[in-house]
C-alpha cells in the first residue's frame, strides 16, 4: 500500500486534478477519489450512472476491480473518469 498520484479528467470538468490514490485502489475507488474533487463543485451528479476509468485518449474502460498496482499506470498519469448508464 502506497500513496500514488494520478491526474484526473472528470468529464464535465473543466479543470485537471492532482489525485492522491493508493495503488491497491481499485478502479472504482479511483473514480470515488476524482469525483470528491469535481462533482458537486463543477460537475453535477448523476444518480443511477455509474464512474468509469480509462486511460487519456483510451477507448476502452480499465476493468472496475482492476487495482491500481495492476494497471500499469505511471505516477500522475491522466485518467479519464467518465459516466456510464449501467447495464441491464
Amino acid at each position: 500500500m502506497a500513496l500514488f498520484p494520478i491526474t484526473s479528467n472528470f468529464e464535465g470538468d473543466f479543470v485537471l486534478q492532482l489525485v492522491a490514490v493508493d495503488s491497491e485502489n481499485t478502479m472504482d475507488e479511483v473514480a470515488a477519489a476524482a469525483a470528491v474533487h469535481s462533482v458537486g463543485r463543477r460537475v453535477r451528479a448523476r444518480p443511477g450512472q455509474i464512474m468509469r476509468v480509462r486511460r487519456q485518449g483510451a477507448d476502452d474502460f480499465l476493468p472496475r476491480t482492476m487495482r491500481v498496482s495492476e494497471s500499469g499506470l505511471k505516477p500522475t498519469e491522466t485518467v479519464e473518469i467518465i459516466w456510464q448508464a449501467p447495464q441491464h
